[in-house]
Parts: C-alpha cells; sequence; structure tokens
C-alpha cells in the first residue's frame, strides 16, 4: 500500500474491526476517485462512504484535515512519497505533525508502507511485550513504542511485531490467557508473578 493508502486506511481501523475498517475503506475509494476528490466533497458525503467503519462523524473530518495538511506541505498534490527520501526520525515527526496522527499510526506506516524497522504498538503488541517483562505496564502504549525501538534488534522488527500480535490474538488474550499453551511461560514475568501465592488475577 501506498503511504498515504496507509494513513488513511489506518485512520479507518481505528477503533473498529479489521472487517468494518475494511469495507469502509473500499467503499471511500469506490465512491472518490482521487484523494483530491476525497479532500473537496462535503464532509457529510465522506462520512457516509465511510459509515461501515464506525465513528463516521470524527474520522471523515480528521481525513480531511490531514489530507489538506498534506496538501499544504507538497504545494496541492496529495501524496506521501516524499517522506521515502527522509531519514526514519524525520519521517515520523512529520506524521506526528498531521491532525489527529498517533505514534501507532505513524509506526504503521513507516513500517509496513516505508520498510522502517519500526514498532508499530497495539493492544496486542503492549498486552504480552509487559507481561513478558520487556517493559513496565504503567508506561503506556505511547512510551512503549520508543522502549520497544531500544530492545529489540533493528533486523528483528517486523518479526516481532508480526509474532507478538499473533501470541497475543491466539495464546497471550486479554482476560483468559492461555499460559498453559504458552511456548514462552517459563520466560513470562506476569506467569510467575500470577503463580506464587500472594498473587492476585489480573486478567488485563
Amino acid at each position: 500500500m501506498a503511504p498515504l493508502d496507509e494513513l488513511v486506511a489506518c485512520i479507518l481501523s481505528q477503533h473498529t474491526s479489521d472487517v468494518n475498517s475494511g469495507r469502509a475503506y473500499q467503499q471511500l475509494r469506490e465512491r472518490f476517485p482521487t484523494w483530491e476528490a476525497v479532500m473537496e466533497a462535503p464532509v457529510e458525503q465522506v462520512e457516509e462512504a465511510i459509515r461501515p467503519g464506525g465513528l463516521a462523524s470524527s474520522k471523515a473530518p480528521r481525513i480531511q484535515a490531514v489530507l489538506r495538511a498534506i496538501a499544504e506541505h507538497t504545494g496541492g498534490t496529495l501524496h506521501l512519497d516524499f517522506l521515502q527520501e527522509m531519514d526514519t526520525e524525520s519521517a515520523r515527526r512529520y506524521l506526528l505533525s498531521l491532525p489527529g496522527v498517533g505514534p501507532k499510526t505513524a509506526a504503521i506506516v513507516l513500517c509496513f508502507s516505508l520498510g522502517r524497522p519500526v514498532i508499530p504498538v497495539d493492544t496486542h503488541v503492549f498486552r504480552v511485550s509487559w507481561r513478558l517483562g520487556f517493559l513496565d505496564r504503567k508506561v503506556g502504549e505511547a512510551r512503549a513504542h520508543d522502549l520497544l525501538q531500544q530492545v529489540v534488534p533493528e533486523e528483528d522488527v517486523y518479526a516481532f511485531h508480526v509474532h507478538l500480535i499473533r501470541h497475543g490474538r491466539q495464546v497471550c488474550k486479554a482476560s483468559r490467557p492461555r499460559c498453559e499453551q504458552c511456548a514462552l511461560a517459563d520466560l513470562c514475568a506476569y506467569r510467575k508473578a500470577q503463580s506464587s501465592p500472594s498473587a492476585g488475577h489480573d486478567g488485563a
């Protein structure tokens, strides 16, 4: 996916399922032939197109605001290809300067569209990371991006991200982690804490 396509898709994916966000993205592209058309359309039409993704009334104006900010930067052309020429930190700072774009969204664009060694931290990556003891749970998802970048070698970033998401979805679930099926149980700080006599249950 081109960086701008990935960015819009990521905005649509917030607080909804992959199925719903995928349907919203498909309808948006079918309704409007170009990103310029999305930017210039009445916001109500954009809302209508992305309604299957949920929160259309907030996501539509956010997408248009992002497109306008990019157009202002490029002199009118809507693309993010110029990020390829930037170093990773500069590209990250630019993405974070866009309206409503946070660390997770910026990291997704950098990792999956630009091939940069950046770790997107979603709820699964964050949960598995703090349970394994890679970071303190109290740091929160936003700061976790920077902390994990410091401990994961660049060549392992993509695999780390993909495997932690899979592990979080299939084994290290939020409410009922399947510790008895976990290949990492012997290394897991969370499992050791839960096994101690004084431990209380914490299913977050």
